[in-house]
């Protein structure tokens, strides 16, 4: 996090937020995102945000200056850069993440995927074995899911993959800032690839890979469309390039009762269940549903 080197008058920075929250509305953006920008950047509680106190401040500690604060919130409204990048970080779980446009923004619905994981881990016969074994989250991204894991197996050995050395070197620093390094071996390679001494060793592999058919990402929203990386994005013309790679290949990897989720778009469980048990290689195959009810995960293990 940059120092809070600069100072802003509580009543200029309130005049600001006044007039960000009616270009908000007029564009379609969701006004919260105004103080999620101050917050990012100024040393400020949303008390006196929401009750105005912020207008009879003398002077507010800022990483930036008013006119700059200004022109980040020019780039939200003008060009759909994600509040994300503006700030250059993300609340996810209670981690907060470094984040750009070399890694995708971690959603909350992601967040899941740890409670998923606990929740196998707890009801199987092998847990003990399971909860200290190895784990790999495989394009890692931010690191988001790899600390996730960290966290909520504190015994484990928890590996990260990713082909972009521009989202490892992201990752590696959000590591740091949550004190997890000590707890993560970070490694560069195209899935499974880094991990050779790994076959047949895996407790679990977890991703989050891209699976958009190529053709919809240009057609998505402009902030994930111009500002996230497509290598993180497009799965090919079905979407399900990588995940069949991940089913076809896991079983290499993964030891016997082994776990192996994913995330996916709505709508594609039933090919995806399809794909890994046509390997021959896996029991339990099950989709699980997000917190809004959509399909949003599959789940299976190693025979």
């Amino acid at each position: 996090m940059q120092p809070f080197g600069e100072q802003i008058s509580g009543p200029a920075l309130w005049a600001w937020r006044s007039q960000a929250v009616k270009q908000a509305q007029t564009s379609q953006i969701d006004p919260a995102e105004v103080d999620w920008l101050l917050r990012g950047l100024c040393q400020l509680d949303a008390l006196s945000l929401r009750l105005g106190t912020l207008a009879q401040v003398a002077g507010v500690p800022s990483q930036v200056t008013l006119t700059e604060l200004a022109a980040r919130w020019k780039q939200r409204v003008s060009e759909r850069v994600p509040i994300q990048h503006l700030v250059g970080q993300t609340p996810w779980r209670d981690l907060t993440l470094r984040v750009s446009p070399a890694v995708l923004i971690p959603r909350p619905e992601t967040e899941l995927i740890i409670d998923i994981v606990v929740a196998q881990v707890a009801q199987s016969p092998q847990a003990e074995a399971l909860q200290q074994g190895g784990w790999v989250d495989l394009g890692t991204g931010s690191g988001a899911i790899a600390l996730g894991l960290a966290q909520v197996f504190p015994h484990a050995e928890i590996l990260a993959v990713d082909v972009s050395a521009a989202a490892l070197a992201i990752a590696r620093q959000n590591a740091v800032e949550n004190r997890l390094s000590d707890r993560v071996q970070f490694l560069q390679g195209s899935w499974f690839e880094p991990l050779s001494t790994w076959q047949g060793a895996l407790a679990g592999m977890v991703s989050n890979p891209p699976y958009i058919p190529s053709a919809i990402v240009p057609t998505l929203e402009p902030e994930v469309a111009n500002h996230e990386p497509h290598l993180a994005l497009a799965g090919g013309d079905d979407g399900l390039d990588a995940i069949r790679q991940l089913a076809s290949t896991a079983p290499d990897y993964l030891q016997s009762g082994g776990l192996w989720l994913v995330e996916h778009m709505q709508g594609q469980a039933a090919d995806i269940m399809a794909l890994v048990a046509a390997t021959n290689q896996f029991q339990s195959i099950q989709s699980v549903p997000d917190l809004a009810g959509c399909d949003r995960f599959v789940l299976a293990y190693r025979r």
